[in-house]
């Protein structure tokens, strides 16, 4: 590993002008190419203190060993330094988009003296006309099919063709009109390419001459009463208006644009890009990247423009760029593709009307494709098998992780605390093992802490705790806890109401078992999969232990989980942390953070499992935070559910009029004993009612009912829009 001091250029030495420079390792290979608009100012960036770099921008100053640049007059010449270079390099610390798929293109090889229509895979070759991509070739050979009844231009092989020429006989599409067969000189040479020019034009999307043309010879025809040819003409059309369907019309102005969207994470990017002439969808195609250097969506947007267009000219570069996100600056981009086009091209983000409402299509595709992508490599059993390899190496364990518990803390400013526990099993999610937890403070009769501040690393402390006491509360149960139990004190209060599954409200019954609750438990024996199960052959709660426990945050949080289980007397299980903003695993005891290979399996699975597990922590801290601002004070009566919710709230018709009523006023109310009703009156009394509304024009206190509380048919507006503001939540 190299230190950048040690390659650093010498103040003055870089001039202050724009530019593109190369890194080069100690091999002199070149592993990085950028351009700048102040050489001078740019890689001042990549010597600064290294703390202060991004991981990825780190690795890359590290491992190279020189640096070197070239001067250019504009930054549109950067620009096409850069992609010349990126091309002839390609340098493994650069963005490179590599295709999901090798779409298909109709081409027609206008380059030969019978020009041919075809569908081409691969490499763009000079002197043909591509159109598309397309997501199918039998798309392409349906559309060729229906356009070869008006433009009957060549599609056979060079073999075909000779075979042809020489024993004087065209092949079928010749006998069937399908083709103009120049094989046998029916047409000559300039009157085939003629057809195939005309062939081009209507793919290119000038449709309406050709349409209008037909209409009028087929018009002229009947007046003639040359029927036949009229009802040729009518169904050349026809084959025409079909073709033309089979793209849909999404922009009422027969624009020509390019739209392109970014779906990206930490780790990945993906594009998708709608190539769209005379206002229909002509073609569709995507990338998917490693962000193997630190990115911004701009510069996604720019290295997806240089792939774009980096070999096209001419019409090939539409008039309109749609983008989600300018690059940084744009003008030299824009006047990049003004050039390669030959006239002007804007380059701008659509903020109204159907433009942008193709661009949220364009953003949902290339969403599914990241996903697609992401699925694809999750459901890969060797992927997934390597990946567990992986971090089994990485941390030093025994065997693979084959069970994963992750755990991560959510909240809103210290408030609604609560916390998730995702399971993943084989490397896939086990979503029937998901759990919640609320954070009280407390673990059994023990007060953790105190206050409901943030407090993320105490809130995993007691999450840990409480989990795995369940686990040793089952384990003493059954007799296989080789502990004395001393230490710990397994009451059933120390999980009392805590915890919650999946899809259910707060745990006080056994949590019923879905189908797949123990799905893949054939390979067990009989008496092991007996002890994860109760006498009602439920599924025990917390009874099977994880081989590696993984929380969302760093070193405090690793060290607060790690001091649980200490504090448990469990030693068997390992611990690690994944830091969302670098990316890096760290382990108990350790100063420094394990970095795993950009391209690693394992980290891959880590990451997932780590946003698994935010988002089911987040999704549960919002739900339980719209409940807290939806309640009432009907909601602090114990035991009281909805319907006598709703069934005192219809007798007195307000909380105010229930507040002032009687316990035998209450008792009349059908359902509720004279208990309940002093119980109500009790949490009632407890709590303030509402403050009055004031009109804030006359300052006039507004008489009005009180509000009746969630679920009562008269809910009252949530209050969330003001605390959303307040923070974000974590």
């Amino acid at each position: 590993m190299a230190d950048p001091s040690s390659y650093r250029p010498k103040p003055g030495q870089i001039p202050d002008s724009p530019g593109v420079y190369r890194f080069r390792d100690e091999h002199r290979r070149v592993i990085y190419v950028g351009k700048a608009k102040s050489l001078r100012q740019r890689l001042a960036n990549y010597f600064q203190d290294l703390a202060g770099l991004h991981p990825r921008t780190r690795t890359m100053v590290t491992t190279a060993a020189s640096v070197e640049w070239t001067v250019v007059s504009t930054e549109v010449e950067a620009l096409q330094l850069e992609y010349s270079w990126i091309k002839e390099f390609d340098p493994r610390f650069n963005v490179k988009y590599r295709d999901d798929k090798s779409y298909p293109y109709l081409a027609v090889t206008m380059n030969e003296e019978f020009p041919r229509v075809q569908v081409m895979r691969g490499h763009k070759k000079k002197g043909v006309r591509y159109f598309g991509p397309y997501a199918h070739a039998w798309a392409i050979r349906d559309t060729v099919d229906l356009l070869l009844r008006v433009f009957p231009v060549r599609t056979c092989s060079a073999g075909v063709f000779k075979n042809a020429a020489r024993t004087g006989r065209p092949c079928l599409l010749g006998y069937i009109d399908k083709c103009s067969a120049p094989c046998v000189g029916r047409v000559s040479a300039e009157e085939h390419r003629e057809l195939a020019e005309e062939f081009c034009d209507f793919t290119a999307g000038r449709t309406g001459t050709y349409i209008r043309r037909l209409e009028k010879q087929m018009m002229d025809a009947a007046e003639e009463m040359e029927y036949e040819k009229a009802a040729r003409l009518r169904d050349d059309i026809g084959a025409l208006k079909k073709a033309m369907e089979k793209n849909a019309v999404v922009l009422a102005d027969a624009t020509d644009a390019d739209l392109m969207a970014v779906a990206e994470d930490e780790l990945e990017a993906a594009v998708q890009i709608f190539h769209v002439r005379g206002g229909r969808v002509r073609g569709q195609r995507g990338w998917v990247t490693d962000k193997v250097e630190a990115v911004t969506t701009g510069d996604l947007v720019e290295h997806a423009l240089q792939q774009l267009y980096g070999e096209e000219t001419g019409d090939s570069v539409p008039k309109e760029v749609l983008v989600p996100a300018l690059p940084d600056p744009a003008e030299p981009v824009q006047e990049w593709l003004t050039g390669r086009r030959g006239s002007n091209v804007s380059l701008r983000i659509p903020q109204r009307g159907d433009k942008k409402a193709l661009m949220e299509t364009v953003q949902r595709n290339a969403l599914q494709a990241l996903a697609l992508h992401k699925t694809k490599r999750a459901s890969d059993l060797t992927t997934r098998s390597r990946a567990l390899e992986e971090i089994a190496e990485a941390l030093d364990l025994d065997s693979a992780p084959l069970r994963i518990e992750c755990y991560d803390i959510s909240h809103l400013q210290g408030d609604d605390v609560v916390a998730s526990m995702v399971v993943f099993e084989d490397g896939l999610a086990r979503k029937s093992e998901y759990r919640r937890f609320q954070i009280k403070g407390r673990v059994g009769d023990t007060q953790i802490w105190h206050g409901s501040g943030q407090d993320d690393v105490r809130s995993m402390h007691e999450v840990i705790m409480r989990r795995f006491k369940r686990y040793l509360a089952e384990q003493e149960r059954t007799g296989e806890w080789a502990g004395d139990g001393s230490s710990v004190e397994l009451s059933a209060d120390a999980y009392e109401g805590s915890v919650e599954g999946p899809g259910e409200g707060r745990g006080e019954g056994p949590i019923e078992a879905s189908p797949g609750a123990v799905e893949g438990a054939a390979s067990e024996a009989d008496d092991a999969r007996a002890r994860l199960v109760d006498d009602t052959g439920r599924p025990k709660r917390f009874a099977y232990p994880p081989q590696l426990v993984v929380v969302d945050g760093g070193q405090p949080q690793v060290a607060a989980a790690k001091k649980a289980l200490d504090e448990l007397g469990i030693d068997d299980i390992a611990v690690c942390g994944l830091a969302k903003r670098l990316e890096e695993v760290w382990v108990p005891d350790e100063s420094d953070p394990l970095v795993l290979p950009r391209t690693s399996e394992g980290l891959y699975l880590l990451q997932r499992v780590r946003d698994e597990a935010h988002r089911f922590a987040i999704t549960y801290q919002r739900t339980k935070r719209a409940k807290r601002f939806k309640a009432g004070p009907l909601d602090e009566v114990p035991g009281l559910g909805d319907a006598r919710k709703q069934a005192l709230i219809r007798h007195f018709g307000s909380v105010k009029k229930l507040r002032a009523a009687t316990v035998e006023q209450i008792c009349e109310v059908p359902g509720v004993g004279r208990k309940t009703a002093e119980t109500i009156l009790g949490a009632l009394a407890r709590t303030a009612p509402a403050a009055p509304a004031v009109n804030t024009a006359t300052g006039e206190i507004i008489e009005d009912e009180e509000p009746a509380p969630a679920g009562s048919g008269q809910e009252a507006e949530a209050a969330g829009a003001s605390d959303e503001r307040r923070g974000q939540e974590t």
